[in-house]
């Protein structure tokens, strides 16, 4: 009874995580368009003046180092996010850290850099320098910056996106359509690269460069780790199941011959004649 109970509770709890966190990705891209929507008309401008008048922000640079710095910890986050899923995926992490903790946290860092994601884009709706409607931040190739390399970048918070709801439908599909799925985080980081090193603004620095070209390596380094562990567990022969010891089974007694003899049969192995009868 216990079992099943503990069993229906972990349905439930799965339940509502998969309910809160679809849930959370619908509001905060319904978010992102109303803000969007809002920033261009006159109730946008009059909360733009309020804020200019509490906080200063009219200023042509608050806007571009705001997302400025939320790229580059979203992609930090992304990169991360990737690392530790390869580092799950080849049980390297297995030695010192519990196995669901390590699930978890991997979903985490999905979702910080979701956040921060969302941050780098809401934010392009009010630069006063260039700014970027709805369309052009949710279509790729529109964007009147570099439309290529700012494209690829939309595209790879899309597929961010579909990874991480794949987190929360994990009990609706397979195990096989939740791995094909994450394969994609692959295109996705390698997009997000390509958008921060093409078109971001900062990539001529050489302390940039350096935290491009490192992360980078980690991640080839890691993948081709992880392809080498599959490769040896793909060589390895399938391990069949240990066989149960044989116990001889007792056998059961017959209650017509019975294991030890009887006294008259006892006594007529030894040789003893019965007594004779007086006549």
């Amino acid at each position: 009874m216990s079992q099943v109970k503990s069993s229906k509770e972990n349905k439930r709890t799965v339940a509502v995580w998969t309910i809160a966190g679809v849930g959370a990705a619908l509001l905060a891209l319904m978010g992102t368009l109303l803000l969007g929507a809002v920033a261009q008309t006159p109730l946008g401008q009059g909360l733009g003046q309020a804020l200019n008048a509490l906080f200063g922000t009219d200023g042509t640079h608050a806007t571009w180092f705001v997302t400025r710095s939320a790229g580059i910890i979203a992609y930090l986050l992304l990169w991360f996010s990737t690392a530790w899923g390869l580092g799950v995926s080849s049980k390297i992490l297995d030695q010192v850290l519990h196995r669901a903790f390590t699930f978890d946290f991997h979903e985490f860092i999905s979702l910080l850099s979701i956040g921060f994601l969302i941050l780098h884009i809401v934010v392009l709706t009010g630069d006063q320098f260039m700014p970027y409607n709805v369309a052009q931040i949710l279509i790729p190739f529109i964007s009147p910056y570099r439309p290529v390399w700012v494209g690829v970048g939309v595209i790879a918070f899309w597929l961010i996106l579909l990874v991480s709801i794949t987190f929360y439908i994990r009990s609706r599909i397979t195990m096989k359509t939740f791995r094909v799925i994450h394969y994609l985080s692959f295109i996705s980081y390698i997009a997000a690269a390509a958008h921060s090193v093409f078109s971001g603004t900062d990539t001529p620095l050489p302390m940039t460069q350096l935290m491009y070209a490192g992360t980078f390596l980690v991640i080839v380094f890691l993948t081709a780790y992880w392809l080498l562990t599959m490769r040896k567990a793909k060589a390895l022969p399938p391990q069949q199941p240990a066989k149960r010891p044989v116990t001889p089974q007792p056998q059961p007694r017959n209650p017509y011959r019975p294991s030890q003899p009887t006294v008259g049969t006892a006594q007529a192995g030894s040789g003893a004649k019965s007594p004779k009868r007086d006549k």
